[in-house]
């Protein structure tokens, strides 16, 4: 029996193989399915089922692709409500593979179809089990995300969560290996540990949810606390996920059409698509296209194309890195993106050649924001981040608030942005030059430079958000 975690950091996200005598499952697997695939041939193996947890709603599942390229059938637990064909598993239904057997544990919750599946050796002891959304390593799934019924609140969903939890899963043995669907990083919790892995009788002493002596009341109000809202793609990936989407490979075939600089604006005009440039911090901030939006590959990227972009259909030119254009069609599609319509062949090196109008972000650096002690300080970071530790007089205008708070700069005078490190800062700039907003400066390597001044420093955390 080989269980292998394919962990990708830009979505925080794990998918499983798990393969036994030549048969292969795959658990929650991403859009782009060929790694599955190649895997499962280079040991000489066959793909027999696909285990999906839950609807995701913080990515677009690869289930349908790799249904249709294996033929192996996409297995849901019960209550889910898919327009495709399916197995709808009942609670505690087996499926064998090989000498082992995954069997499905029905786990409401996080949503009402959320399931778990528990993987048994050849000799029916339980080996580990894969949690989706439902436990996380240090937390557990937030209840507020399912597309829940009228009558069916947050509250109601997280009591459903605790059974599930209480009933199913701690009642297991302690050395079964906990495999989740996300770690640190992710939307869809808010405390969890940056291991990946771990045992379930590690997690009864870490995790705040498992706590032995937790009442149901406790456990609502704890997991409900401090939910930030949820982006605005989540529920259009949910749709994505339960009713169909278009296959990977068109969607790679339209987004990487090279673009000359000529082509690339007349699209532009006539599509009315958003330039997004997902060169490094320091490219964009030096020249780019006008109007353009900033948001780096080598950041957290498809999160925050989802925060930014509120509609999955915006059609999309994209400015990359020579030999990066299919890794950024495929990431935006990981997310629902998939309306790239090419880039610019060439960068921006052509559309400086072609004699077009290039931009740039102004900057300063902390020493010398420092050294003029300048009032009109905006922090670009979560509000959690801000109060943890602050320059005295800046303002926490969030980057993912960023279109509520334009009224909030000052129209005449310099004010100055900054974020933890620089990305989110880079964003917002570009965010508000494309809005018509100029008057302001970048803060180079934001508050982790700043504290290194002779800015003062406070905190409003409480202690009880501590």
């Amino acid at each position: 029996m080989k269980v292998e975690q394919i962990y990708t950091g830009c979505l925080s996200q794990g998918t499983y193989y798990i393969e036994c005598n030549g048969e292969v499952a795959i658990i929650d697997p991403l859009r782009e399915v060929d790694q599955y695939i190649a895997k499962a041939e280079s040991a000489n193996a066959k793909i027999k089922y696909i285990f999906e947890t839950h609807f995701h709603a913080d990515f677009v599942s690869g289930h349908l692709t790799l249904a249709e390229k294996t033929g192996a059938p996409i297995i849901y637990g019960p209550h889910a409500n898919p327009t495709y064909d399916c197995i709808i598993a009942k609670d505690r239904q087996v499926f064998s593979l090989g000498q082992v057997t995954i069997e499905v544990i029905h786990t409401p919750g996080h949503t009402l179809e959320s399931t778990c599946y528990l993987l048994k050796d050849a000799d029916g002891k339980p080996h580990s089990i894969f949690t989706g959304d439902t436990l996380f390593l240090g937390d557990v799934g937030r209840p507020d995300l399912s597309q829940k019924s009228d009558d069916m609140t947050t509250d109601d969903l997280a009591g459903m969560l605790y059974d599930s939890l209480r009933g199913k899963i701690m009642t297991l043995p302690n050395d079964v290996m906990v495999y989740p669907a996300h770690g640190a990083g992710s939307a869809c919790g808010k405390n969890m540990m940056k291991i990946t892995m771990d045992t379930l009788e590690n997690q009864k002493k870490m995790n705040y949810a498992l706590r032995a002596d937790m009442t149901k009341e406790e456990f609502i109000a704890e997991v409900t606390e401090g939910l930030a809202p949820p982006p605005a793609y989540f529920p259009l990936n949910v749709k994505l996920n339960k009713e169909g989407y278009e296959h990977i490979d068109s969607i790679i075939s339209q987004g990487t059409q090279p673009l000359d600089p000529a082509s690339f604006e007349a699209i532009a005009e006539s599509s009315k698509a958003l330039v997004l440039d997902v060169r490094s911090k320091t490219d964009y901030a030096s020249s780019h296209i006008p109007r353009s939006i900033f948001i780096g590959l080598d950041g957290g990227f498809a999160p925050w194309v989802g925060d930014m972009i509120t509609d999955i259909t915006t059609p999309i030119l994209l400015v990359t890195d020579p030999g990066r254009e299919e890794e950024a069609v495929t990431r935006l599609s990981r997310v629902g993106f998939d309306n790239t319509l090419g880039y610019l062949e060439g960068g921006i090196d052509a559309w400086s050649k072609s004699g077009r109008e290039l931009d740039q972000i102004t900057q300063i650096t902390a020493s010398n924001l420092a050294d003029m002690n300048a009032s009109a300080l905006y922090d670009m970071r979560k509000p959690a981040e801000y109060a943890n530790g602050h320059v005295d007089h800046a303002l926490n205008t969030p980057l993912s608030e960023i279109n509520d708070h334009l009224s909030s700069y000052p129209d005449e005078g310099h004010f100055y942005i900054h974020c933890q490190s620089g990305y989110r800062s880079l964003i917002a700039a570009s965010i508000l030059k494309s809005r018509g907003i100029h008057n302001f400066k970048e803060v180079i390597g934001g508050y982790k430079s700043l504290i290194e001044t002779s800015l003062p420093i406070v905190s409003t955390k409480t202690a009880c958000s501590a």
